[in-house]
């Protein structure tokens, strides 16, 4: 992560995230913490990433998202030069399908 974006309040936010357990969980704190409209725009952009990961075409993901191509294309970078955050949990998410 860019080191500029790392700050105390940051950390905490990090902190609190990780104490959730469950998705129910989950909806509550965003829901208290998020605009409906940033967490349809995160949600939408994490689609994004697990279509792109899949090989989806940008047309295909357009279609299903509703993501603008400029949207697409950043996450993409993301993916492509970021800091391998998605990747990071592709993996734990593909070995916790598989029962690993």
């Amino acid at each position: 992560m860019n080191s500029k974006m790392k700050d105390e309040y940051l950390d905490n936010l990090f902190e609190a995230i990780l104490t959730l357990e469950t998705p129910e969980e989950c909806y509550n704190f965003f829901g208290d913490l998020c605009t409906v409209l940033e967490l349809k725009s995160l949600s939408q952009r994490y689609q994004v990433a697990k279509m792109l990961s899949e090989h989806h075409v940008y047309s295909d993901i357009v279609n299903e998202t509703g993501a603008s191509t400029a949207t697409i294309s950043r996450v993409n970078r993301s993916i492509n030069y970021g800091n391998d955050g998605y990747a990071v949990v592709f993996e734990r998410l593909k070995r916790k399908e598989g029962g690993e």
